[in-house]
């Protein structure tokens, strides 16, 4: 199965740096919108069966123009928002984001019973975006777009797929709209394809620019 990983557009928060997991959350700026747009062309190339947003509607947003030029449905799962901030939640400065930074690279390194203070375990978020994977195999088609959240993505790819690491996702950020192919199955694995456009040994050689928002920011202790 093909699973289509898409980071939302540009919001506010991602401009002001600040650290905005709550639901519904904050819409899209006029980048953002503009981001959302394009995405269409992106996946012209794409055979996409079904689309699924989280439950933060900068993801609804995005896959607005999407879901109009496909004719499909999307499915909205509180399984694919974003990593929640817990106790910095709203917050802009350096040691909260490096409170939120230093757990995601916990789960990243393996240790998924680490707690993001005030919020949820590595395994608590691994497993609820890996029921929405589950549902999206259950529908028996071949391609299917999830739209979902920086940190969430990076998160979900370094556990779950069997060629990115920590060194990578350390050095390696989705940007907005940024599209993460993933191919496999929750059976017999889960390999990353390509990472915003390239194959996994070309992203590796060089580190992608972030777009300064936090759930970009590198994976650096």
């Amino acid at each position: 199965m093909r699973l289509i990983l898409v980071r939302h557009g540009q919001t506010p928060a991602n401009v002001e740096g600040i650290l905005e997991s709550t639901v519904p959350g904050p819409g899209l700026t006029t980048l953002g919108q503009q981001q959302a747009e394009e995405l269409v062309e992106a996946l012209a190339d794409e055979k996409i069966d079904a689309i699924f947003v989280s439950s933060m509607i900068r993801t609804h947003l995005t896959a607005a123009p999407l879901v109009a030029a496909r004719s499909l449905e999307p499915a909205v799962r509180d399984g694919l928002r974003e990593i929640a901030a817990g106790d910095v939640e709203g917050n802009t400065d350096e040691a909260s984001v490096h409170q939120y930074v230093h757990t995601l690279l916990a789960w990243c390194a393996g240790d998924l019973d680490v707690r993001m203070p005030g919020a949820e375990t590595g395994r608590e978020v691994i497993a609820r975006f890996d029921e929405v994977v589950a549902e999206a195999e259950s529908l028996g088609v071949d391609s299917v777009v999830l739209v979902s959240h920086g940190a969430m993505i990076r998160a979900w790819c370094t556990v779950r797929t069997t060629n990115i690491d920590l060194d990578f996702v350390s050095d390696h950020y989705v940007v907005n709209t940024g599209i993460v192919v993933v191919e496999g199955s929750s059976a017999t694995g889960w390999e990353v394809e390509s990472w915003l456009g390239e194959s996994v040994s070309e992203a590796a050689a060089r580190g992608v620019a972030s777009d300064h928002s936090p759930a970009s920011e590198p994976l650096d202790d």
